[in-house]
């Protein structure tokens, strides 16, 4: 019978070996989790970088663009029945929203809504500051006159924006914006600087480019800024 030779059986990797053959794909997998997580961060922090880069220089040279409000001054008559409404209601001095078919009907009469913020309430008129980004408005009902003083101030786009960029007056929706922006930002700062991190041994001006950007700011802020 023919004989045939033993079956070669190799020998099973070094610890060492192992791991090294791990480390490729390991890092192959950080980089891309890091990579993903950056471009989806950057993506959603597109709109509002560069809305807040822009106001960021309108903000710090408010001199350079000059802003022309233009105010607008309505008067309206209240109806009767609503105006006994009022009455009736002013007799109770405590801060609180205008009814609603009051609301309504200044709405209509003044072509924009009018929110359930509180009003101040006498026994003479009533007042509701209805604050606005980039102007201002305020309505003001005589209750002895049965009449009603609106005015609309509006300083312009730029102050507009400027307010969006600081939050004044922009309301609920805008506020979570800012903060899944604000969150996003720093999703996108630390995933770069882990990116940083992984090609730094080839890219020798990494740390030095990062130092820089770290103590720049702390120098200007030790040398030139002042409490």
């Amino acid at each position: 019978m023919p004989t045939y030779p033993p079956p070669v059986v190799e020998a099973a990797p070094a610890p060492q070996q192992a791991l090294r053959r791990q480390a490729p794909a390991r890092r192959a997998w950080w980089l891309k989790t890091l990579y993903e997580w950056h471009w989806v961060s950057s993506a959603i922090c597109l709109f509002g970088m560069l809305l807040f880069a822009v106001t960021g220089i309108t903000l710090n040279h408010p001199d350079l663009i000059e802003a022309r409000p233009q105010v607008v001054n309505e008067v309206r008559t209240v109806p009767p029945q609503l105006a006994e409404l009022l009455r009736a209601e002013a007799t109770d001095e405590r801060a609180r929203p205008l009814p609603r078919v009051v609301r309504e009907w200044l709405g209509a009469e003044l072509g924009r809504g009018i929110p359930a913020l509180a009003a101040e309430w006498s026994a003479d008129e009533i007042y509701l500051a209805l604050p606005r980004p980039g102007g201002d408005a305020w309505v003001n009902i005589d209750l002895r006159a049965g009449e009603v003083e609106y005015e609309l101030t509006d300083r312009g786009v730029v102050a507009w924006l400027n307010d969006l960029h600081k939050g004044r007056n922009s309301g609920t929706a805008w506020s979570w914006f800012i903060d899944i922006f604000a969150l996003a930002c720093v999703v996108f700062s630390l995933t770069g600087l882990f990116i940083l991190w992984m090609h730094a041994r080839n890219r020798p001006l990494v740390w030095p480019m990062v130092g820089l950007g770290v103590v720049l700011p702390l120098l200007l802020v030790i040398l030139f800024v002042h409490q």
